[in-house]
Order: C-alpha cells, then structure tokens, then sequence
C-alpha cells in the first residue's frame, strides 16, 4: 500500500516529526515528485505517487533518532513496515546509502528519493557539492575516513544525476527554478511542469 500525501502528512505529526525536517522532507517531496513525473513522461516505469510519499517518510524516524544512538533510515524502514508500507520500507531504508549501486539502465524510486534527498540542504535546494559539504561538516566529526565514505556516497549521487538529467527536459541547475512551481499533490495530473 502506498500512502497518501495526506497520510504521510498525518504520519508527521503522529510520529512528532520537528517544523524543520518536516520543511525538509516536504522539499525533498517537491524535488522528487517533479523528477519522477519527468522520468515516467519519457517512459521509465517509476511511480510518482510512491516517490512522493517516500520523500515525504524518508526522514519519519530522524526525530526519534536525534540525541540517540538509533540508525534514522532502518529505525525509517521499520515504521513503514509497521503501518503496511512495504513498497516504501527500502525506499527509507536506502536514503541515506545506496545498496548495490545504481541500477541499470535507469533509477527506480528508490534512487530518485536517495538523488532527491541529496538536493536539498534544510528546505532550500542545492547543488550536490553544497549538500556534500554540508554533510562533511555536520556529520564528518573531522574522521578523514568518515569524509571519505561520504564523498564515495556522493559518486552514486552524481552517477543518478547524469542518469536522470539524460532524459529530463532541464537541467541540474533549472530544479530550484522548477521546483517552486511544482505541486506537492501528484494527484493534479493536469499540472505538468515542462
């Protein structure tokens, strides 16, 4: 089952998820939405409505995880398996780092929330490096190692950017533009952003 946004929207608050990670996953949201819609016009076999609601949970458990030693994308998964969400449990559980690399010949939807995720700094869209930096400094905990395996989890980052801006009708740099104009509502189909 995949939920609504309206009952992701509920599973925010249900689940106490704080105004900031809730702006967050509703940009990450937005971002998602708008390039899975643009990879399903060119025929890829991706579901815009279990892409939106999977950046709308992707970060359903980071409340419950802060100060804790709890992992927020498998502490994530099991939420989703706990409310019947199956088909969003890895979705959660991978956007953080990807398992198996990105698949060929095109990204499922578990790879555009992961890309998606990885667009958007607090509720403001950026370019990958900014969220990489971003990410170095707030999670890098000055251990080179760490930095290392996170600028590595960039390169599948980069390797799903080029995949997708293939065969999107914008580039890279147009998604903050876009992405204002971009109804959260995959549900108004009439609304087509290109």
């Amino acid at each position: 089952m995949i939920p609504s946004v309206s009952q992701c929207l509920a599973l925010m608050e249900q689940y106490a998820m704080l105004a900031n990670i809730r702006e967050h996953s509703l940009m990450v949201g937005r971002v998602a939405g708008l390039i899975a819609r643009g990879v399903a016009q060119a025929g890829w076999a991706v579901s815009p409505e279990l892409v939106v609601s999977g950046a709308l949970l992707h970060d359903i458990a980071k409340t419950a995880s802060l100060g804790k030693d709890l992992r927020h994308d498998q502490l994530g998964r099991e939420i989703c398996l706990a409310h019947g969400f199956h088909e969003l449990a890895d979705i959660v559980a991978e956007h953080v780092v990807l398992k198996g690399g990105v698949p060929q010949p095109c990204c499922t939807e578990k790879e555009i929330v992961y890309y998606a995720d990885k667009r958007v700094l607090h509720d403001a869209v950026v370019d990958l490096e900014a969220r990489l930096d971003y990410i170095i400094e707030r999670y890098g905990n000055g251990d080179e190692a760490l930095h290392a395996r996170i600028r590595g989890n960039f390169i599948q980052a980069h390797a799903i950017e080029a995949r997708l801006f293939a065969v999107l009708p914008f580039a890279p740099r147009d998604l903050a533009g876009l992405v204002q104009e971009y109804p959260l509502f995959a549900e108004a189909e009439e609304i087509s952003p290109f």
